[in-house]
């Protein structure tokens, strides 16, 4: 009886949105909100250039130090104190760094892999190009906790 209830609650609910949605006033709340949101990725996304030529994670750069040493390192200046390497703080700097990563629409596709022992991040996969490299490692850079990041990331084969 309760699932029925419930059932028809949310019918009526999803409904009501529904018709909401359908109005003037409705749809001009949609349209503002969808504006927000792609002021807010425009923004992330230059932010996120910034960081990569801060870095020096341009795609060329990446492409060089891949073929020297096979990885890419990075490491940032941190306060003394500032990074706790303990399992509590790693494993909350893996699930951050990894939920970047998802939400990044250039990497989401990407089979990536995220460790992280003592605040150093290390990144393992593949990536279509230079650049997706260059993005997940600042997006690594980026986090709170992180003092190094290695980026073991090959990069896949062109395809023809």
């Amino acid at each position: 009886m309760r699932t029925i209830l419930a059932f028809a609650i949310g019918v009526v609910v999803g409904a009501g949105g529904l018709w909401y949605l359908g109005t003037n006033q409705g749809r001009a709340r949609v349209d503002a909100t969808s504006a927000r949101v792609e002021t807010t990725a425009r923004s992330v996304h230059d932010g996120l250039d910034d960081k990569i030529r801060e870095w020096r994670l341009g795609p060329q750069e990446v492409r060089e130090e891949l073929a020297r040493t096979g990885q890419v390192v990075r490491q940032k200046a941190t306060r003394a104190g500032h990074a706790i390497a303990d399992t509590a703080a790693d494993t909350r700097i893996s699930g951050i760094v990894k939920g970047k990563i998802l939400l990044n629409h250039d990497l989401a596709s990407h089979d990536l892999n995220v460790t992280t022992t003592g605040g150093v991040v290390t990144l393992s996969g593949t990536a279509a190009t230079a650049q997706d490299v260059s993005r997940a490692l600042a997006l690594a850079m980026d986090t709170e906790g992180v003092r190094q990041v290695v980026s073991k990331i090959q990069l896949a084969p062109a395809r023809k």
